[in-house]
This record gives structure tokens, C-alpha cells and sequence, in this order.
């Protein structure tokens, strides 16, 4: 029973994770309908500026972390308003073949300055070990925890009680219509794509002590954000931060009682069949982003 329990926290303190990754997808999905595959590369790109400004300035990563996020915001926005405002009259696989592109460029961008290395910051104190009843967590994995809640919460305060965030919502219901009510529909697109991108770079900010980073750190935190998306609704943010505590058990149980190395196909077999049985997900939405 004490292994069990301990495997549920890390199952959640895993999801977490997960979930600050996944509520930036889901905000460009529900808000823009762009399939953004290179989501996961902004990801690399946050956690390298991680690394230079802690390496190089001395910043402590949750210090850096509030110029990563707006770093990455600017970044978000000028994809938006260069790489994806121009084919959104375009078929929608012409809009996934240039995030696919853009990509594969961001990557070789990171091989041409960073190469092939490691990179890792030490940050003891973001490892040192809290231990309650008997069960113990890092304080690095708590605090992302009461980010990823946090980041939920106030995303939707945001999206309910601000003219602003009510104009992303009404945007994400009904683009049409919330023209015609004056709301300047790209402008919209242009900023919630930089606020999906600066939830990833929140994500980067807080996973950089705890996993080097690669080039290719992306690809393996963007397929799992997929499934988290999809498993909550695509557009919803509950349902991906519901859908990445889930991921982030079945990634803790199955790694332990099953195999390490098949835990990967036990996610993917659940993300088969949610498409399968219910492509809206778990806790799926007709419309809009809530």
C-alpha cells in the first residue's frame, strides 16, 4: 500500500508537468483550430533560454522564468502573425506542414548553436526531498504542482471575468460572429497563440532544474501532450489538466507494474482508444475554450 500511494503522488506531481504543457496546447487548438507541432520545440526553446540565463546571469530558473515567459510570448505571437495568419484561409494540412516545418527548422537551429550535448542546470534546493508520512517529493515536482494549479485557475478567472479574455472566448465560439460584435478576431488569434506559447514557457522555467535539455527535448513532451489533449476535449483546460493527472498515473503505475519501457504503449493504447470510442475526449466541448 505504501508503494501504491507513493506511485499516485508521483503519478500527480508527473502530471502536473504534463498539465502546464498541455493547457498552452489546448489554448492555440481551442482558440486559433491550429494544430500547433511545434509546440513542443517552443518547450526547447524556453528551457535553453532557462539554461543561458542561469548559467551566464545567475538567475535562479523560477526568477527566470518571468522573462522566459514573455520571451516566449513575443515568440508565440510573431508565429502567429508571420507563419499561421497567412494560411488561415488555407487547407488545414498546409497549416500543420509549416508548424511540422518550423519544427524541424527550430530543432536544427538548436543542433547548429547547442549541438548534440546536455545541458543542465544545478539547482539543489529544487531537489531537496519533502517528506510526509512516510512519502516523500521534491520540492521542484511540488512546485509545479501548485503552478500547474494555479496556472488553470487563473487562465480561467481570465478567460470568465476580463473584456478581454471574454473577447478570446467569443472569438473561440464563433469567429464570424464575433467579428460582426467588433472583436479584432486576428489580433485574438496573435495573442492567444503567444499566451499558449507562454504556458510552455512557464513549463520550460520549471522543468529545466529537474531534465537537461536537447534539441530534441520536444518530441517526446509534445506527443504526450496530445494525448493529454485529446484524453481532456481538445478545448478544454480542465479537461487538460484532468487529462494530464491521468497520463501522469497511468505513466507512474504502468512504468512500475508493467515495464518502464512499455509505459509509453500503455498512454498511446488509451489515446488509440479515445479516438476510437470518443474523439470529443473524456471531457470534450461542442465549442469554444472554457
Amino acid at each position: 500500500m505504501d508503494i501504491l500511494v507513493q506511485l499516485i503522488i508521483n503519478g500527480i506531481l508527473l502530471g502536473s508537468m504534463y498539465a502546464i504543457i498541455s493547457v498552452g496546447l489546448t489554448l492555440i487548438f481551442g482558440i486559433v483550430r491550429v494544430v500547433n507541432f511545434a509546440h513542443g520545440e517552443l518547450l526547447m526553446v524556453g528551457m535553453y533560454a532557462t539554461y543561458l540565463l542561469g548559467a551566464h546571469l545567475g538567475l535562479h530558473p523560477y526568477v527566470a522564468a518571468v522573462p522566459v515567459v514573455v520571451l516566449l510570448f513575443v515568440i508565440g505571437a510573431l508565429i502567429q502573425r508571420f507563419v499561421i495568419q497567412p494560411l488561415l484561409g488555407a487547407e488545414e494540412h498546409i497549416q500543420i506542414f509549416a508548424t511540422v516545418g518550423l519544427s524541424i527548422a527550430l530543432i536544427n537551429l538548436a543542433l547548429l548553436v547547442f549541438g548534440a550535448d546536455l545541458y543542465s542546470l544545478q539547482v539543489p534546493s529544487v531537489h531537496h526531498s519533502l517528506r510526509f508520512s512516510g512519502y516523500s517529493l521534491l520540492v521542484g515536482q511540488a512546485v509545479m504542482l501548485v503552478c500547474a494549479v494555479a496556472l488553470v485557475g487563473g487562465l480561467h478567472l481570465f478567460m470568465q471575468t476580463t473584456p478581454l479574455g471574454r473577447a478570446v472566448r467569443a472569438t473561440a465560439q464563433n469567429r464570424n460572429a464575433a467579428l460582426l460584435m467588433g472583436v479584432p478576431v486576428e489580433r485574438i488569434y496573435v495573442f492567444a497563440f503567444g499566451l499558449g506559447a507562454a504556458c510552455v514557457g512557464l513549463a520550460s522555467a520549471l522543468i529545466m532544474p529537474l531534465i537537461p535539455v536537447t534539441p530534441s527535448i520536444g518530441s517526446y513532451f509534445v506527443l504526450t501532450a496530445f494525448v493529454v489533449v485529446v484524453l481532456g476535449g481538445m478545448r478544454s483546460l480542465y479537461g487538460a489538466f484532468l487529462g494530464a493527472m491521468i497520463i501522469g498515473l497511468v505513466d507512474s503505475l504502468s512504468g512500475y507494474y508493467i515495464a518502464p519501457d512499455l509505459k509509453e504503449v500503455v498512454y498511446f493504447a488509451i489515446f488509440i482508444a479515445i479516438l476510437i470510442f470518443k474523439p470529443t475526449g473524456l471531457f470534450g466541448l461542442g465549442r469554444g475554450t472554457e
